[in-house]
């Protein structure tokens, strides 16, 4: 199907739903999932094939959009988070947000990607129709005074896993009496100055970690305020192997080779913690208290109490964390909130902070597929209530594919998996000659989470995502078996083609 406006009469005689705009394929979001989706499909899908990227926002990058915190980096390496087909062109593993979406975007214009984007095109509903074997997309757009319709074969979801409107709202009794500065990390404030500034970070994650290194130069204090531990580990910004591939080696192959380096090196290092957590708590252990300063113990600052990989595990950029520690400007607090006053926050053990300014680094709010409001054939979809076939299509639905990563390792590792997933079933598709897929169970199985994790932002929406199970419809779990099987293995089990 070609890209045409809704005055060809082709596309008008045969849909019932006049549309403004035909493409083969839609896909949603801007990120780095969508960029990359955009890339295989015009370099190795079927010759000819249409598509369009619809993006909400007005610019490139997603989440290196969004988020302005102060620090804001990638919290996986860059070599296996950029993308396969343009490769990072430093050897900094841990790279800011500004770098990563300004590299972004030259990816984009490089590979004239740039020009099939439609930026403040946010998509508010889709319906599919089998009669005319094709979805419609309702799309609010800017200077458009009723929403705009797109009608595609195929929908893809590059939108990411979270909430981009409303962050995780956090029980914190007291909060709104607080007569300083709140801030969450997802809006941060443009050219906030929080010199000479006592601030408390509620949190402990990644976003936390980040930032705490960011503002002691300029802050006068900086605390983090945490209910229970988790792993911190110091990572490098470059290795000794990564320079000394591009150092003896052509830059066309020291940069694939860089990348299966760092690719095996995190599914690697994640089986070790799932496999002998003993023995990776006993080394994380050793390394940190190597880092700590005097005053800060291990137990109970350091001490989580859960095995690694059951969390997110947090990387500080060459121990910037701890070094933030050692210089006395910042620290740990390891208590709980029992309320927070016009000046205070009150801990349960009966000390307080006085801080001027609280940052709630508390999670993100999951969302799956941006809100979008899905029906089929007239009957409304809830996309959490159905199990997903290969992690990248959901039960039921016909001709939709949702991009995602993996929860241990780099997103993109994962999106890329589902991308190469959808050109092959286009190849099959066509030797079928069928112009529907559509994923149904052939029998009751046990469910498993999409995401494994027990961090608060997980299982407190137990509901947002599809659903795991077993075989075809087992969650992502490594990405080398996982692209084997998109490109090799059996992906025509529990799908239906028409």
């Amino acid at each position: 199907m070609a890209n045409t406006h809704s005055t060809d009469e082709s596309s008008s005689a045969t849909a019932p739903v006049a549309a403004d705009y035909d493409f083969d394929v839609v896909i949603v979001g801007a990120g780095i999932s969508g960029i990359n989706a955009g890339y295989r499909i015009q370099n190795q899908g079927p010759p000819g094939m249409s598509y369009v990227i619809l993006e909400g926002r007005d610019s490139i990058g997603g989440t290196w959009d969004l988020f302005r915190y102060p620090g804001i980096r990638s919290d996986s390496d860059i070599f296996t988070f950029g993308l396969p087909w343009s490769p990072w062109g430093h050897t900094e593993s841990m790279a800011s947000g500004d770098k990563i979406k300004e590299y972004l975007i030259q990816s984009a214009e490089s590979a004239g990607i740039d020009k099939k984007i439609r930026y403040r095109h946010k998509v508010e509903a889709a319906e599919w129709s089998t009669e005319t074997k094709s979805w419609v997309l309702s799309v609010s757009a800017p200077g458009e005074e009723k929403p705009l319709t797109f009608r595609s074969r195929f929908v893809l979801l590059g939108t990411g896993y979270y909430d981009y409107e409303t962050p995780m709202q956090a029980v914190i009794p007291g909060i709104e009496r607080f007569q300083g500065k709140v801030i969450h990390p997802q809006f941060w404030p443009k050219d906030y100055d929080y010199t000479g500034k006592d601030v408390v970070i509620i949190g402990s994650g990644a976003t936390a970690v980040t930032i705490l290194p960011s503002i002691t130069d300029k802050a006068k204090r900086v605390t983090m305020l945490q209910r229970s531990p988790g792993y911190i580990f110091s990572l490098p910004t470059s290795s000794f192997l990564t320079r000394l591939l591009f150092a003896i080696l052509p830059t066309f192959i020291a940069h694939p080779l860089n990348r299966l380096f760092w690719t095996f090196k995190s599914v690697f290092t994640t089986w070790i913690c799932r496999t002998f957590p003993g023995l990776a708590k006993a080394v994380i252990k050793r390394v940190t208290i190597r880092q700590l300063p005097p005053d800060i113990k291990w137990d109970p600052h350091f001490k989580p109490r859960y095995n690694p990989w059951e969390q997110r595990f947090c990387a500080c950029k060459e121990g910037d964390f701890y070094a933030a520690l050692r210089s006395g400007k910042a620290d740990v607090v390891t208590d709980k909130i029992r309320t927070v006053t016009e000046n205070s926050i009150e801990l349960e053990s009966g000390a307080a902070l006085h801080p001027d300014v609280i940052v709630t680094a508390t999670g993100l709010k999951l969302k799956f597929g941006g809100g979008i409001k899905f029906v089929v054939d007239g009957e409304p979809v809830k996309l959490g209530d159905r199990f997903a076939w290969k992690a990248a299509m959901v039960e039921g639905v016909p001709n939709l594919l949702f991009l995602t990563g993996y929860e241990d390792a780099s997103w993109t590792l994962g999106a890329d998996v589902s991308a190469h997933l959808f050109l092959r079933l286009l190849r099959i598709m066509e030797k079928k000659g069928a112009k529907i897929i559509v994923p149904k169970t052939s029998a009751p199985m046990k469910e498993k989470p999409m995401m494994s994790l027990s961090s608060t932002y997980v299982v407190s929406a137990p509901r947002i995502l599809p659903r795991g199970g077993t075989g075809q419809w087992a969650p992502k779990s490594n990405y080398f078996f996982d692209m084997a099987g998109a490109k090799w293995g059996n992906v025509t089990q529990d799908l239906t083609f028409m």
